[in-house]
């Protein structure tokens, strides 16, 4: 089969088409032939060389996919082989960028009625992260204050739609004018341009000096003590990306005086059955949010697997809004 594989760490120029043998699925697994790859952060990082595979994951890159059940591992349970034919999309540890993968049955769910299937191929990841984050360790709860780091990206822009359902109260922050438009199409109440305002300052206008309960923040070391002193008294600070580097200082005694916590999450490395949960949730809670059109699939741009350079290099501008898929 056709799989995208890197030939080094590096650039762009390091991501290469390759032909790879098909993989075998085992008893309580899929095969699942591919439509489409979502293309994440990790991905990048992991071409990077600095986000290897968890141990036993495939060296192939891609964290989720969507595509149409093939088969089922032998000796699999009726509830798994009834999954063939089925147009699924599936949560990976790796794996994602080729014609064809196999996955744990407990991580698919069917792509929700009324998304394309290619679409579908960006949902699972953004959509277990930020309902493993925001409602399994921070706990936000309606009418609650959230600030969302990166409001139109993958993550971002599914968060602020996730939250705008729950009924939080919304902020942002965004690098352009045409940004902060799309975060408000998406339920951002508030919008703040990094690039032209201080956020802490902004933070504190908008909240008349409380501060936000939680952030949700994919930079990491810039923001930590942006983000400290733009969290409420009993704030939740949710850490899930380090763009903006991994080591920082922090001020221990705002933190005892204000109750503030850290929470550091990665999805991809969790074992099999916490992922099987966290699924099981998205399924239960989100898909229906989905299907009824609350929240809307934000794909960018669909890069067939030839280009698969060029989707990364267009990831690396930074100039997207919402996924960028492969087509297989």
């Amino acid at each position: 089969m056709r799989a995208v594989e890197y030939t080094d760490a590096g650039g762009p120029e390091v991501v290469a088409l390759t032909e790879v043998s098909d993989p075998v699925p085992a008893a309580g697994e899929v095969l699942i032939d591919v439509a489409a790859a979502g293309l994440n952060r990790a991905d990048v990082m992991q071409r990077r060389g600095v986000y290897p595979p968890p141990a036993g994951a495939s060296p192939i890159p891609g964290l989720e996919v969507s595509g149409r059940v093939a088969a089922a591992g032998l000796g699999s349970p009726a509830a798994v082989q009834e999954l063939v034919g089925v147009d699924v999309v599936a949560l990976l540890a790796g794996g994602g960028y080729a014609e064809k993968v196999v996955v744990d049955a407990r991580h698919v769910l069917p792509v929700p009625a009324g998304v394309d299937v290619v679409d579908a191929a960006g949902l699972i990841e953004v959509a277990a992260t930020v309902h493993s984050n925001l409602r399994g360790e921070a706990r936000v709860q309606p009418g609650e204050t959230v600030l969302v780091h990166g409001g139109t990206g993958g993550i971002g822009s599914f968060a602020l739609q996730y939250l705008h359902a729950l009924g939080a109260r919304t902020l942002t922050t965004v690098g352009s004018p045409e940004k902060a438009r799309l975060a408000r199409s998406l339920g951002a109440d508030h919008v703040i341009d990094y690039r032209e305002e201080d956020i802490g300052d902004r933070v504190s206008e908008i909240t008349d000096g409380r501060g936000a309960d939680v952030i949700l923040d994919v930079i990491g070391a810039k923001y930590l003590q942006t983000n400290l002193r733009s969290l409420a008294v009993d704030g939740r600070l949710v850490i899930i990306g380090l763009q903006g580097g991994r080591k920082a200082e922090a001020d221990l005694g705002l933190m005892l005086a204000r109750r503030l916590r850290i929470i550091a999450t990665t999805l991809r490395s969790r074992d099999a059955a916490t992922k099987a949960g966290i699924v099981s949730g998205v399924g239960e809670e989100l898909w229906p949010l989905i299907e009824q059109g609350r929240i809307r699939v934000q794909t960018d741009r669909v890069f067939a697997a030839d280009d698969a350079a060029a989707a990364h290099d267009y990831f690396d501008s930074g100039a997207h809004s919402g996924k960028i898929l492969l087509r297989f």
